[in-house]
């Protein structure tokens, strides 16, 4: 019966019953927490179904401590500073990630609407666990599409076992789980299941797509960028494409195709815009401009002079220097385009074009985070890129035996090293933003985390509330002791 149910959900393979197992399990690990810059971004999901507006005063007020000082004044009301010339709050977050949210929230409300009837003493404010719960539980089910889409396109190019040792790999050995799980109000566990599904969609309905295939790509583009303005990099996958198409159709004399390969095109980009709309109108409606996003202008950026070296390795939240498992597969993704030119080609210039988007940007260390939460979008792109790296590893190895073994010890040392890292980060043994000392790093790994490690679990799983508590006094000493220096 649990056979069959499996296959129903298209949950056929061992390895993918083993994957959706794997998660259900990790699902105690989803943290209801709304902190820093998920602030913003669940205040228009909140916002929206409770008061159907875009007001987020309530929002600024119930915020975390580090989030709410400086942007609430001694009477305890948002600072004028705070307001835009539409008299709204400031809030430059995306909406994307509440549109995502909108099914777990909505079933959320009508929960508590129809406990509140039979007497029930839960707020149906937005703020009370269960929509707290359903935004977590949201989060982790997006971030387990992306990775289970990754898996399912890394298997198209490699052996199955590879696609599902990269897919767990990366699932613990990058930052995902610190934003699918811990920080789940922030956009990054969504941003890595859109930018997986756009890619997924795009390879699955090739180049020969119909009229409402493009409509559709194109709508899933939009959502992508609604969840995350970065992502407008990975429409770099039409961009090579329709080159390619423009050059195969000139070589081989048909010319009387173009028109309708340029057409598909400019449908697409339709599409695109008008799935955009949302966020357009909500920063119409906070700022009173289609064009203000609230981040830092374009202009200001180091278009000229990016941070290409830091981004990789600083100990500001470099990528490989944080993640070095993500090192790995960025040589697998080279591999992919060797092994695939037309489709690996794409994905590398999409991962280029991202790269090189980040590394203009001012913030490019992305402030609080763990790694360089900004990569998190390339996750698909990881997966299969690890797979491919795996999978070439393996021919050393007379047995595939021993090179499944080896190779899951590998990427064991990764995982436990990340999980340490992340443990030393969340818990603030280090901090939280800036650089960190690689030397006590390293202390922390071998005498701090396994001296502290059980019992902080422990607090986890049995005294969340008290334990969130006291990270963020943490946090706010560590920001404290930052600005005085």
């Amino acid at each position: 019966m649990i056979a069959s149910l499996f296959e129903k959900l298209g949950f056929s393979t061992f390895a993918e019953r083993a994957l959706l197992v794997f998660f259900i399990a990790t699902l105690p690990l989803a943290n209801p927490w709304v902190r820093g810059d998920g602030v913003g971004y669940y205040a228009f999901a909140r916002a929206l179904l409770i008061g159907h507006n875009l007001d987020f005063t309530q929002d600024y007020l119930h915020a975390n401590t580090s989030f709410r000082e400086g942007r609430v004044d001694e009477s305890g009301q948002p600072r004028d500073d705070y307001r835009t010339p539409t008299g709204h709050l400031e809030n430059h977050f995306t909406i994307g990630p509440a549109i995502l949210w909108s099914p777990f929230l909505v079933v959320a409300h009508a929960v508590v609407l129809t406990a509140r009837a039979f007497g029930a003493q839960v707020a149906a404010d937005g703020f009370s666990a269960p929509y707290r719960f359903a935004m977590a539980l949201g989060t982790a089910v997006y971030g387990f599409l992306g990775l289970f889409l990754a898996f399912q396109i890394a298997k198209r190019f490699v052996e199955e076992r590879w696609a599902a040792l990269a897919a767990i790999g990366i699932w613990w050995g990058s930052s995902l789980p610190v934003y699918m799980y811990f920080n789940p109000s922030w956009s990054h566990a969504h941003s890595a299941f859109v930018v997986a599904l756009f890619f997924w969609y795009w390879l699955t309905t090739g180049e020969d797509r119909g009229v409402w295939q493009w409509i559709l790509l194109g709508a899933i583009g939009g959502l992508m960028l609604n969840v995350y303005y970065a992502n407008v990099m990975f429409l770099m996958l039409i961009a090579v494409e329709t080159l390619l198409a423009l050059r195969d159709a000139r070589q081989a004399g048909h010319a009387s195709e173009i028109p309708q390969l340029l057409g598909n095109r400019v449908l697409f980009a339709i599409m695109v815009a008008v799935c955009f709309l949302p966020t357009l109108i909500s920063k119409k409606i906070v700022y009173g401009s289609f064009s203000e996003s609230g981040y830092i202008p374009l202009r200001f950026w180091n278009w000229k002079s990016p941070n290409f070296f830091q981004v990789l390795f600083s100990a500001n939240h470099g990528l490989f220097s944080w993640t070095p498992l993500l090192l790995l597969a960025a040589l697998g993704i080279v591999a992919f385009w060797r092994k695939a030119p037309r489709v690996g080609g794409a994905a590398l210039c999409a991962v280029l074009a991202f790269y090189y988007f980040i590394a203009s940007y001012p913030d490019w260390a992305g402030i609080s985070s763990f790694g360089n939460r900004f990569f998190i979008s390339l996750t698909v792109f990881w997966v299969v890129g690890l797979a491919f790296f795996l999978q070439r590893a393996a021919d050393f190895f007379r047995s595939r035996k021993v090179a499944i073994t080896f190779a899951s010890v590998f990427l064991a040392c990764f995982v436990f090293w990340n999980l340490g890292l992340m443990f030393q980060w969340g818990s603030h043994l280090i901090p939280a933003r800036g650089p960190v000392s690689w030397g006590e790093v390293v202390h922390n790994q071998f005498v701090a985390v396994p001296q502290q490690v059980a019992g902080q679990l422990q607090a986890y799983f049995f005294r969340r509330k008290e334990l969130m508590r006291s990270i963020e006094q943490r946090d706010v000493q560590q920001l404290k002791q930052q600005s005085s220096h």
